[in-house]
């Protein structure tokens, strides 16, 4: 842990923030799981990063396959925990804000032209070898570039106002999409983005492509990275996305993008279409 409690001059808050780790990470010890049951969310991690639209019994049924035999209940369980009930044919990490205000869906046929026209955000599963965390970026649509990120042991709001402020320390999008989890319909998160007079958009129920680029993201993350290094310790697996995203950024070639980098299209701009 590279975090030092009594720093003369700098707070955890603020050398959490720096190395890219909400408080609570800080303080996080995994969870003790069944190793039986490590194993089974190991196994469903995968097949739900392949195939998202699997719900509890083509996950059960998937299992038998490959030679395990836990029962509906098991499954769901499981993946309840993990956050990753395909109810709505996503992953369910933000849980559902019931009272929230509505907020429409804006990009619905909508040309993305431009850097900082469009930044959207998400939540997803983060395996350890003894447990998990979640992990929240924030991206820009146009050029698939990670403005902020951050790890969390548990789905409060917490890490994602981090990320939040990060990412509008560096600029202002027209428009900020979301799902309508509870993270994100939080009154502290929407009104950070009134506040600074940003269009507010939200997935509509059942959509699980209104938010295309960062699903696509976390594909990204987990085969080129998580599922590669297998990581024990939150410590490790904020290094090693720390290492990862500036790649993702600054070095990882993109074939929507004309073969350009992230950070070659947010900061150069582009003349080319996009997927």
């Amino acid at each position: 842990m590279l975090i030092v409690p009594e720093h003369p001059m700098l707070s955890v808050r603020r050398q959490c923030e720096l190395l890219g780790v909400s408080r609570g990470g800080f303080y996080y010890e995994p969870v003790a799981v069944n190793p039986e049951d490590l194993a089974l969310m190991r196994l469903l991690d995968e097949q739900y990063t392949r195939m998202p639209y699997y719900g509890v019994r083509k996950m059960t049924a998937w299992l038998k396959t490959v030679g395990y035999y836990p029962d509906v209940k098991r499954v769901r369980r499981l993946l309840r925990l993990m956050g990753l009930m395909a109810i709505y044919r996503k992953p369910n990490l933000s849980l559902n804000g019931t009272d929230h205000r509505r907020y429409p869906y804006l990009l619905r046929g909508v040309p993305v032209l431009r850097r900082d026209q469009v930044w959207s955000t998400d939540i997803t599963y983060i395996r350890l070898r003894g447990g998990f965390v979640y992990l929240v970026a924030i991206i820009d649509w146009f050029s698939r570039y990670v403005l902020a990120w951050r790890l969390s042991n548990t789905l409060d709001a917490g890490f994602c106002l981090e990320a939040l402020d990060e990412a509008l320390s560096r600029g202002l999008p027209d428009i900020f999409n979301s799902d309508q989890g509870v993270q994100f319909t939080s009154a502290d998160f929407t009104g950070r983005l009134e506040q600074a007079k940003v269009q507010i958009s939200m997935d509509g129920r059942g959509r699980c492509f209104d938010n295309i680029f960062v699903e696509r993201l976390w594909r990204s993350v987990k085969y080129e990275d998580i599922f590669l290094h297998d990581y024990e310790t939150i410590g490790e697996v904020r290094t090693g996305l720390g290492r990862y995203f500036p790649t993702y950024n600054d070095e990882r070639l993109h074939e929507s993008l004309d073969y350009r980098t992230p950070g070659q299209v947010y900061f150069q701009g582009f003349a080319g279409g996009h997927a």
